[in-house]
């Protein structure tokens, strides 16, 4: 498909794609991205539910608040803008909003799909996420290559090409903002999960290194209503290079919810 720039709505105080009608699904990017990164679900789901693919706080058309922000301050943000329960969709980051959602907005939450998230993640890949996000100086941006070599390999795609042209006109204070609080939290906390009152897929890719299969299956052994589903092939952009399986995995979990 074509990642072109789509209308944007108000969602409290961010700006937000919608479509459709009926429940609603919500969808979070991750870090550096923007709402059409969500542009294969919308169009999949749009025809049967009302979805909303909201831009995270300093990105795509929504304004960076001032001063220091923690995961809270980007979770309150969306979740300001629910006005009934919702099954909400993170990718990355926006997989540990989607999570502090359902953790601490539980009447606002009616089912959570976390798509490549991180859960205690081992030392060495500690250190390098925070040393990335230690070397941002939140004025330019620096060259995407090495993130888009993480996330695509070497092999051209349009997913890939979006990506580098949302990763360059990204905030550079928007970024760096996120990426600070990706690289230093560790994915939701123990008791929060074992206690997760609605039910939670946990998905990520086969291929993923750094939000690992093992992170996914371990999430979801601790959530009560909570499952795994692994994506042979895929990586990081899965919800982008393996959109078909992505869409299939959201339409079952919604179709339990709202029979």
């Amino acid at each position: 498909m074509t990642w072109t720039t789509r209308p944007r709505s108000d969602h409290a105080t961010l700006s937000a794609i919608t479509a459709g009608q009926g429940a609603t699904i919500l969808f979070i990017h991750g870090v550096g991205l923007r709402a059409e990164a969500w542009g294969a679900q919308l169009d999949a789901l749009s025809p049967h539910y009302h979805v909303v693919a909201v831009d995270m706080p300093g990105h795509g058309d929504s304004a960076l608040p001032e001063g220091d922000l923690g995961l809270s301050d980007y979770t309150d943000a969306i979740a300001a803008g629910i006005d009934r329960p919702v099954v909400v969709v993170g990718h990355s980051m926006g997989a540990m909003i989607a999570l502090d959602m359902a953790i601490r907005h539980p009447g606002k939450v009616q089912g959570v799909v976390a798509l490549n998230a991180i859960f205690r993640r081992r030392p060495d890949a500690s250190d390098a996420v925070q040393a990335r996000a230690a070397s941002l100086d939140g004025v330019r941006m620096a060259d995407p290559s090495g993130t888009l070599k993480r996330w695509f390999g070497t092999d051209a795609s349009p997913e890939r090409t979006a990506c580098h042209t949302w990763l360059s006109e990204v905030n550079p204070a928007g970024y760096k903002a996120a990426y600070t609080i990706f690289a230093h939290q560790d994915g939701p906390d123990t008791d929060a999960l074992a206690t997760l009152p609605c039910p939670a897929l946990f998905m990520t890719g086969a291929d993923e290194p750094n939000s690992t299969p093992a992170m996914s299956q371990a999430m979801a052994a601790l959530a009560p209503k909570g499952r795994a589903l692994i994506v042979e092939g895929a990586a990081h952009m899965m919800p982008m290079t393996h959109a078909a399986q992505v869409n299939a995995a959201l339409q079952d979990f919604a179709k339990e919810l709202w029979p």
